[in-house]
């Protein structure tokens, strides 16, 4: 693999931390503007299936549609859903680069839950990997930080449904990575459309009232939470996944610095270490399974080559 296309991969899950950043901030000021969850639930998803029908139709036509497992689609699709909720319902109650931090305890708890339903094999690094990001998200929420515990408790959901989603993304290898965009897009638009009604008139009232400046930053919360998945997908084309994961922890710098920019708020010293526990722990663990896979790999050229 060339540097150029490692570099290019890396580049390219940088802007998409970016990108992610961008929507969850644009969803947590709308939300303090008093726009209902449910609405924006379904903004975000309208404006995702419009997007990723725009760009593959023409190549792929209704062959996007297929899919191995449908069953399998519409759990992620509702894991999915249930992320989008819990973060921005997060968002509402803590500053952006905390509930960041917190829900990035996902890839740890995917580790963990790789031997029940991947069936990985269970390994004591991964247990420890979670146990010690686990006691970083404790100095971040840690007493006298001054963070809503309801607002705690949505991120670690956060958290536990993204691990469900990575799950079921592996599930679904087989599928096209823009079917998979697609169909968690549908999904979340039909849920959507089933909740929205239960704030139907604060949402038509609040709709009537925005400015222009505030549509865009409706479609923002579609646009760019669809173009961050988007990025994410070429770059793993470009990367491995192991050289990659590392820079995923970009979106909690991204997250900081949209967070002081637009509302001041910034992580003290403690929190601060509790985030590099966070993401060291995450790093730390990546780094072990690539040895741990290359290792696998040379046993297997190895018995090739004995053949």
């Amino acid at each position: 693999m060339s540097h150029y296309k490692i570099f290019l991969g890396i580049a390219l899950l940088v802007l998409s931390t970016w990108a992610l950043s961008v929507q969850e901030a644009s969803g947590k000021w709308l939300m303090q503007i008093s726009l209902p969850l449910f609405c924006l639930l379904f903004f975000r998803f309208a404006v995702h299936v419009v997007l990723v029908l725009a760009i593959t139709l023409p190549s792929k036509g209704l062959a996007i549609f297929h899919s191995t497992s449908y069953k399998t689609q519409v759990i992620r699709g509702l894991t999915t859903m249930v992320t989008t909720l819990a973060i921005f319902t997060a968002l509402s109650y803590l500053p952006q680069a905390e509930a960041t931090a917190i829900y990035f305890l996902a890839p740890l708890l995917v580790l963990c839950a790789a031997p029940w339903f991947l069936g990985e094999a269970s390994r004591l690094h991964r247990w420890v990997a979670a146990v010690v990001g686990f006691m970083g998200v404790l100095l971040i929420v840690r007493p006298g930080a001054g963070l809503d515990p309801v607002g705690v408790a949505y991120a670690l959901l956060a958290a536990f449904t993204i691990a469900m989603q990575f799950i079921y993304t592996k599930k679904l290898a087989a599928d096209d990575s823009q079917t998979t965009l697609l169909w968690t897009g549908i999904v979340g638009l039909l849920g959507g459309i089933v909740l929205m009604p239960f704030h139907w008139d604060e949402s038509m009232a609040a709709l009537r009232d925005f400015s222009l400046w505030q549509w865009l930053l409706l479609i923002n919360v579609g646009l760019f939470g669809t173009l961050g998945h988007l990025l994410q997908i070429r770059a793993y084309q470009h990367a491995p996944a192991s050289l990659l994961a590392p820079f995923s922890y970009f979106q909690i710098i991204a997250a900081a610095a949209l967070g002081f920019a637009i509302w001041g708020q910034f992580p003290d010293v403690w929190a601060w270490v509790g985030i590099l526990i966070v993401c060291g722990s995450g790093i730390a663990v990546t780094a072990v399974e690539w040895r741990y896979n290359q290792k696998a790999l040379k046993l297997v050229e190895k018995i090739i080559e004995e053949k």
